[in-house]
């Protein structure tokens, strides 16, 4: 932040005050210090929101909006582990669908338990859904 402060930064500045404004109001919130992993699940709640935005500004046809939100995605991104590739995340669904044995796609939830806590923050639990549901409806 004092970085940003310093090279009169003031978008990334922005950015960065918005996501310590979104920890401490969980603290705040449920009264208590935050782990690592709450932190991430704040973040990763801050790109969603990103991503939402954009696809409604460019369907309103605000591109300056949608670039806003564009930048603090990108600057969300960099406080997130190291995302993991296609094939690891593969690799992981393959092993969770191992574990849970499901019978079908109903058994879906059974398969995501699994994988939430081991790829929270390294992967995008969307396309990881959808990997899951792909592998069980196949």
């Amino acid at each position: 932040m004092k970085t940003a402060m310093r090279a009169k930064d003031a978008p990334r500045l922005s950015t960065i005050r918005l996501i310590l404004s979104a920890i401490k109001q969980r603290e705040v919130d449920e009264r208590k210090e935050l782990t690592d992993a709450d932190v991430v699940a704040v973040v990763e709640k801050m790109i969603k929101q990103r991503r939402e935005s954009i696809a409604q500004y460019e369907q309103a046809s605000r591109k300056d909006l949608a670039d806003v939100e564009k930048f603090e995605l990108q600057l969300l991104g960099g406080y997130l582990p190291q995302q993991l590739s296609d094939a690891e995340i593969a690799q992981a669904v393959d092993a969770a669908v191992g574990e849970a044995k499901p019978t079908g796609i109903k058994d879906m939830g059974k398969v995501m338990a699994l994988l939430k806590p081991r790829l929270a923050g390294k992967a995008d639990m969307g396309k990881v859904s959808n990997l899951v549901k792909t592998k069980l409806s196949g």
